[in-house]
C-alpha cells in the first residue's frame, strides 16, 4: 500500500564521508513499511530535479512514527536533501516494492556493501525483535566511508571489512562470508550492495547450498513499474524473462537473477 505524505524533518546527521542519515516523521509510512522496502522522495519543490529519487528505508520505528534514510551526496537530488533542516517538509511516496522474506527459524547472515547497508538495518532490528540468531558483515572501500557500525552492533555481532585495511579486516566481504559459511550452519543470506559484490555472494551461497536473498540497486524513474527503466533479467529455461526492480523487487532470490559478466 503506497501512500503520499509530507514527512517532517526531525534530524539530519552527517554519519560518514559525504554520507547523511535523514530522520523524518512519517507515521503512515512507518506503520505500513517492512524491511527491504523503499520510498520515492521529491528532493525539491521546483521542477529540478524533475523525477523523484528512490531511497531504501534505513530505519523504521512504527511506535515513534519515524523513518530514516541513509544516503551519499552525489547528484543534484542528494545535494538538495543534505540542505534540509529540522521542521522542513519533504514529499514522500511509499512504502514501495517487495522487501525481504523473513526467516522463521535458523541462523542468518546479513551482508552489506557501501550504501547497500541501508536496507539491512530494519532487517537486523526485526530479527533482534524475533529473537533470531544472525551476524552482520559490512564492507566499505576505506575507513573514511565506514558508517553506522554502532547502529548495527545494537542488534548483532558485526564483521567490518575495508578494501584498504584502514578499519576492520582488509579485503572484500566475501572473505569473512566464506569463513562463516565453512564454520557455521546458516539457513539464509541477505545481501545488498554493488552488483559485483552481490554476484560473488550469490555464487558462494549456491556453492554452499544456502538460500540467499539480494536487494538489487537500480536506476528508477517512476518507482511504480510503469517506465520499465529498472528491469532486470531473471533465469527462465524457456524464454527471456524480465522483472521490474521497483515492483517485483527490489528483493529477489539470488538464484533467479542473471548477473552481468565482470
Amino acid at each position: 500500500m503506497k501512500i503520499q505524505v509530507f514527512g517532517k524533518v526531525l534530524r539530519q546527521e552527517k554519519v560518514g564521508d559525504n554520507v547523511y542519515c535523514l530522520t523524518l516523521k512519517a507515521p503512515e509510512i512507518a506503520r505500513a513499511a517492512g524491511p527491504g522496502q523503499f520510498i520515492q522522495v521529491r528532493c525539491s519543490n521546483s521542477l529540478q530535479p524533475l523525477l523523484r529519487k528512490p531511497f531504501s528505508l534505513h530505519e523504521i520505528d512504527e511506535e515513534a512514527g519515524t523513518i530514516s534514510l541513509l544516503y551519499e551526496v552525489k547528484g543534484e537530488g542528494s545535494k538538495l536533501l543534505a540542505k534540509l533542516r529540522k521542521q522542513d517538509k519533504v514529499d514522500l511516496v511509499g512504502p514501495l516494492g517487495n522487501g525481504f522474506n523473513l526467516l522463521k527459524q535458523g541462523k542468518a547472515i546479513l551482508v552489506g556493501g557501501g550504501m547497500g547497508i541501508a536496507p539491512l538495518l530494519p532487517l537486523a532490528a526485526r530479527f533482534k525483535q524475533l529473537g533470531l540468531e544472525f551476524i552482520t558483515i559490512l564492507g566499505f572501500n576505506d575507513g573514511k566511508r565506514v558508517c553506522r557500525i554502532e547502529a548495527f552492533q545494537k542488534f548483532s555481532p558485526v564483521i567490518l571489512t575495508t578494501l584498504d585495511g584502514s578499519q576492520g579486516e582488509k579485503g572484500l566481504v566475501t572473505e569473512p562470508l566464506k569463513r562463516e559459511l565453512e564454520t557455521g550452519s546458516y539457513s539464509m543470506i541477505y545481501a545488498c550492495g554493488p552488483e559485483g559484490m552481490l554476484k560473488a555472494v550469490a555464487e558462494l551461497a549456491e556453492a554452499k547450498e544456502v538460500e540467499c536473498q539480494v536487494s538489487l540497486e537500480a536506476y528508477m524513474a517512476c518507482g511504480f513499474g510503469a517506465c520499465l527503466g529498472c528491469a532486470c533479467q531473471l533465469k527462465n529455461p524457456i524464454e527471456t524473462t524480465y522483472a521490474r526492480v521497483c515492483t517485483e523487487g527490489p528483493v529477489f532470490k539470488s538464484r533467479e537473477v542473471i548477473w552481468h559478466e565482470g
